[in-house]
């Protein structure tokens, strides 16, 4: 049985602190599509379209008819556990530092026999499922849960190593001013979080978000404008040692596309709030977390970026907002690669229309502040690299992956042509 995860202690300054490390990352360029699933949370395997055979490890060609028509899907992931070994020392000095780590053999129900991680409440012989998480290196793993759940079984040190769980963690929510900003800090507060920093900009303008969150324990407003650079500096000066999952919610949102505005005075600030902002955050913020990833039970483990899903493909009538969220979008692609080397994971929220002021003329369905909460929450617990929330959202991502031409299409055709 898991032992339940205690606070952590207040930080010895005579004791050395772990130094970040990173797992071995070396993959076959076949075995980046787990990792590529593991982003989103799924058990994918390669399914031969010729003979059917599901294969592990993943391959460039059919274990079985040699065919090398292999295609990624979903798969069952439910096994019975073979053995387990236990490791004490390692070669490997991400290993090293964290064992006694427990790793086994699985056979899956789907046919193959898979190598894993385990979690310490699996038992030999007994019954397990499957799950494929990114681990701090940014590549896939394979780890076996217990098919019934035990308690306290998400604090086990492996899976927690995999994650991004919230519990006994400081989180820095970035504009207290957005609608959804109550909601996550309530969502992260019952998740666990020992404390959860709020961004306010223009301290002196009333916001109707602030009794809600000056009523929750463990929050604490403080002044920061993402348009400012001294007030982003000054802030990490003060917090940024203490801020273990940063979450950027800044948003500045107009309707319009390029024609129907008269000047450019939007889009510079949808540029400097959802663009510019995020690269104030990362430059303040980004060194010293990258910093303290291997800083014990409050390591610092994740950055947040709450995205419209548009940054994939352009929404007309909001035209130049969705292209400020592409910027970010890519930008966010470039923290997620400078971070890599330290094991801080960069995970975007890409949400549909959401129930605010500025998507009122859009029709439903529209993405709640509560909807918002639980699907952070439930990313960061799960470890993930893109999550999607709201049924829109969902919709665009999967015609996106299926033929970005055709979502576009899609989304500009003007009517019947009269």
């Amino acid at each position: 049985m898991t032992d339940p995860l205690s606070p952590p202690p207040k930080k010895n300054p005579q004791v050395r602190t772990v130094s970040p490390t990173r797992p071995p990352e070396a993959r076959s360029r076949a075995a980046l599509g787990l990792s590529a699933a593991a982003a989103e949370g799924r058990f994918a395997l390669q399914h031969c379209d010729e003979c059917g055979k599901v294969q592990y490890p993943p391959r460039d060609a059919c274990s079985g008819c040699l065919s090398t028509e292999l295609r990624w899907k979903d798969t069952d992931a439910k096994g019975t556990l073979l053995a387990e070994t236990t490791i004490h020392t390692s070669t490997k000095l991400y290993f090293r530092e964290r064992t006694p780590w427990r790793t086994g053999s699985v056979q899956l129900d789907a046919g193959p026999v898979i190598i894993c991680h385990l979690h310490g409440d699996c038992v030999r012989n007994g019954r397990v499922d499957i799950i494929n998480r990114l681990d701090r290196s940014g590549q896939a793993v394979l780890l076996a849960l217990p098919s019934q759940r035990s308690p306290h079984m998400e604090d086990d040190p492996q899976l927690r190593a995999m994650t991004s769980d919230p519990k006994h963690r400081r989180i820095l929510i970035t504009d207290a001013r957005n609608p959804n900003t109550s909601e996550i800090a309530r969502a992260l507060s019952d998740a666990g979080a020992s404390m959860i920093f709020v961004g306010l900009s223009e301290t002196w303008r009333p916001s109707p978000t602030l009794d809600a969150l000056s009523a929750m324990d463990k929050v604490d407003v403080l002044p920061l404008d993402v348009t400012d650079t001294h007030s982003v500096q000054k802030l990490a000066g003060a917090i940024g040692g203490k801020t273990d999952i940063l979450i950027n919610n800044a948003r500045f949102l107009r309707p319009g596309g390029v024609l129907a505005r008269s000047d450019t005075s939007f889009a510079k600030e949808e540029m400097e709030v959802n663009y510019f902002g995020l690269m104030r955050l990362a430059q303040s913020f980004g060194p010293v977390m990258a910093s303290r990833t291997a800083d014990g039970v409050n390591a610092s483990v994740a950055w947040v970026n709450i995205l419209s899903v548009h940054a994939l493909s352009s929404q007309p009538e909001f035209g130049c907002f969705s292209a400020s969220n592409a910027a970010a979008r890519s930008l966010s692609q470039s923290l997620r690669a400078e971070f890599r080397a330290s094991g801080l994971r960069v995970m975007n929220l890409y949400c549909g229309p959401t129930e605010d002021e500025w998507y009122q003329p859009l029709p439903p369905p529209k993405v709640t502040p509560q909807a918002v909460a639980r699907t952070l929450v439930t990313g960061l617990q799960n470890g993930l690299e893109e999550t999607y929330c709201g049924d829109v959202a969902k919709d665009v991502f999967e015609r996106f992956r299926d033929n970005p031409l055709i979502l576009e299409r899609e989304t500009t055709l003007a009517g019947d042509g009269a």
